[in-house]
């Protein structure tokens, strides 16, 4: 801890930006990933490459996972730069990556709730590998890399690698040599596989306006970019080369990019120097520039967009022994590329390109002149490298799809459970032990009704889709009638109320309100359930209740307990009502809110229950509802698409994914207390700000009669996998008449 801390203070004291990365470092992350959905997919991409590599995975992993919040960290400034701004619109949020000390990762792991933990190229931290499967989470790196110069320092370090090395689920290494070296490493063969380069699944990108617009002034006559250089003295290098080219190319553009922000200035003092005439990207103007001159990139994440512009591209890391830097980025576009003889980082793509004569390379800094001098003045010789090297670049593709199909694999794996801080967790002990003392005094006395009870339930305080579950049912059984608790409503007295009638907000609460709207079977309200049950047979034929929210009300006796577990957040461990070896008295369980088989869930569930059959539900929202008028919008409604949204649930993640499922990215999320009663002050003042609101059919309940124009309410449906078979084994489990 005080190395750490010193070398933070060092850090910030070179450069002044640091400084503000430490709260994240240490954790404290922003406000908004407070109320984050859990089921996540969190990528770790450490700098300016691995984000730029990650931009395509991200974009399959949105595709295929609508409803899954996605996070990005990183480790550095540039890096932090480059995904601000290249990856914001593919995710919910980026920041600075935890520092390897347990509490912190733990503090994190609670904030952002993965499912699934990606990490790009070779980020080895213990701690957050081994918190991040100590709390059920997936762990997939992509890209793998070790690089020949780094390979003998891990290899020396194996008795520390092996023991880390084997938390991860999979490791994706880019080619066969690189496996070897993770098996070198101390990594389990069976874990470590081929998944190919994600750079070769690079997507072209555009041009920044800014300097599109300075070339399209100046129209060069020719360019050549040299990219990535490094020190110590691949800029000379490059200089020496232009100025020996450009006597006979006068409409020549060199366009000089660095590898790193810090060799920026360096590079442009050579050119003062050298008396090369040169403009910065940062300073670019309408003002006069002449040719042959350089424009000086310095700015990250820019280049890959200006290799359209080349003539010819040299690679830079190679003429300096750094191992080279990644050449298929131009080779996509299709540009001829010239190299040095210092590949070691990236052996497997420069064979493939020896092999197919899609390269030039020159063993020696001298050489370079020359080779690029023969690129421009031989075009025919140009175009064919440029098509060798497209052609060799497009038969790697595919890393992608393999990263893709392993992280969905492993996200269905996950059964993610969070470790609270220890005062949660202590008292979560006190009240599981109060729920057992209850459950053995109210089992003791149960009460009969005249007709089966079915009782839907959780093991969770609030959030599994209980109420839609409840409605389901009641749309499907013959003669239904449904009995709930009519939680903070303000009258004490029992209700019985018929299908569809209305009632005040204080004699049912919220939920009874949408059982009564829904006008598919009478309700009865009150907290003695059997009291209310027979009621309701008074009054009306009853062949089936359904106690909704009735896994922990022991007082009445149920023939079939139907537990639902939440698929992206299945066992949350400060929010159990009861151990989790409750599990072993559900009759059937659902796990809702799912897009496909969730093993990892099915798993913990059959270490408590090994026979109680299991089902998958999900909610799909139909239409938004305009609570004044009763106006119905289509889910994409372009009038919406500004609107911000609010709820009030246990679990608000469950309406941001529904959100999210349908296209929708509000502006503004807010989330209040479970069942808040609003005022009208609140509401006023969200739509001053935002003009229209979206919401759920309960919260605008909650609004009170009378609410307000301009909130939209989102009609939900439940649906199952297999009706029949849940509706079945419900039926097996009921008395025979």
């Amino acid at each position: 801890m005080p190395l750490i801390l010193l070398y933070f203070l060092g850090r910030s004291v070179r450069k002044r930006g640091y400084f503000s990365t430490l709260k994240e470092r240490w954790g404290s992350l922003p406000g908004s990933f407070h109320e984050t959905v859990s089921g996540a997919v969190w990528l770790h991409a450490v700098s300016v490459g691995e984000a730029l590599s990650s931009i395509e995975l991200l974009k399959r992993l949105r595709a295929e996972m609508p409803t899954a919040p996605l996070f990005v960290s990183v480790g550095t400034l540039a890096g932090r730069g480059i995904a601000d701004e290249k990856l914001r619109p593919l995710v919910d949020g980026v920041f600075y990556a935890p520092l390897d000390f347990v509490f912190v990762i733990r503090r994190v792991l609670r904030r952002v709730r993965p499912s699934v933990l990606v990490v790009s190229e070779t980020e080895i931290w213990p701690n957050l590998f081994r918190e991040v499967k100590r709390a059920g989470c997936g762990l997939c790196l992509v890209n793998g890399r070790i690089s020949d110069r780094a390979a003998p320092r891990y290899a020396r370090w194996r008795w520390f690698f092996r023991h880390v090395l084997r938390w991860p689920d999979v490791i994706l290494a880019q080619n066969t040599a690189i496996r070897e070296r993770f098996l070198a490493t101390g990594a389990p063969p069976e874990k470590v596989k081929v998944g190919g380069n994600l750079k070769y699944d690079f997507q072209p990108g555009e041009a920044p306006p800014a300097v599109e617009s300075f070339l399209d002034r100046l129209q060069p006559s020719a360019v050549w970019v040299a990219a990535s250089t490094m020190p110590p003295d691949e800029d000379d290098t490059v200089i020496d080369a232009f100025r020996s080219v450009s006597p006979a190319y006068p409409g020549l553009l060199l366009l000089l990019a660095p590898r790193k922000p810090e060799f920026f200035d360096v590079a442009a003092r050579k050119l003062e120097q050298a008396g090369v005439p040169f403009t910065r990207r940062s300073t670019l103007s309408n003002g006069a520039f002449a040719l042959p001159g350089v424009l000086l990139l310095d700015s990250m994440g820019e280049l890959s967009g200006l290799f359209s512009y080349a003539d010819v591209v040299f690679m830079g890391g190679t003429i300096v022994p750094r191992g080279g830097h990644n050449i298929l980025e131009p080779a996509m576009f299709g540009k001829p590329i010239v190299v040095g003889r210092h590949m070691e980082n990236f052996r497997e793509i420069a064979d493939a390109f020896r092999s197919a004569g899609a390269l030039v390379e020159i063993a020696s800094g001298p050489e370079l002149a020359g080779a690029v001098e023969a690129l421009l003045r031989d075009r025919e010789r140009a175009a064919d490298l440029g098509r060798r090297a497209r052609q060799c670049s497009e038969a790697q593709r595919g890393a992608t799809a393999t990263a893709v199909s392993q992280i969905l694999r492993l996200y269905a794996g996950a059964a993610p459970r969070f470790l609270p801080i220890l005062p949660v967790r202590a008292a979560m002990g006190l009240w599981h032990c109060g729920a057992a003392r209850a459950r053995i005094h109210q089992t003791s006395g149960r009460a009969k009704l005249g007709a089966p009870v079915i009782s839907v339930g959780n093991l969770t305080t609030g959030g599994s889709g209980k109420t839609p579950m409840t409605l389901y049912l009641a749309e499907r059984l013959s003669k239904p009638a449904i009995l709930t608790r009519g939680y903070r409503r303000q009258s004490a007295g029992n209700v019985i109320l018929a299908a569809g009638a209305t009632a005040a907000w204080s004699e049912t609460g919220d939920e009874a309100q949408i059982f009564l709207r829904s006008g598919v079977a009478p309700v009865g309200i009150g907290a003695n359930r059997a009291e209310v049950g027979r009621l309701l047979q008074q009054q009306f034929e009853v062949e089936h209740f359904i106690l909704d929210d009735g896994f922990q009300h022991w007082r009445l006796d149920r023939q079939v307990d139907i537990v639902l577990v939440d698929s992206l957040d299945p066992f949350p461990m400060d929010r159990l009502r009861e151990p989790m070896s409750a599990l072993s008295r559900a009759d059937i369980f659902v796990i809702t809110r799912s897009l496909g088989p969730r093993p990892g869930v099915e798993r913990e569930i059959r270490k408590r229950n090994g026979s109680a059959p299991i089902f998958y539900s999900r909610v799909r929202p139909e239409y938004w509802v305009e609570g004044a008028t009763g106006q119905q919008l289509d889910l994409l409604d372009p009038s919406l698409s500004s609107a911000a949204a609010f709820c009030g649930l246990a679990n608000p993640g469950s309406f941001w994914a529904s959100l999210s499922s349908v296209g929708l990215r509000s502006p503004e999320r807010i989330a209040f207390p479970d069942h808040t009663r609003y005022s009208r002050d609140v509401i006023a003042g969200l739509l001053n700000r935002y003009g229209a609101l979206l919401t759920t059919e309960k919260d605008w309940i909650n609004l009170g009669d009378g609410g307000p124009a301009c909130v939209y309410w989102l009609k939900i449906r439940t649906e199952g996998d297999d009706e029949e078979g849940f509706l079945s084994a419900i039926g097996s489990s009921l008395p025979k008449t």
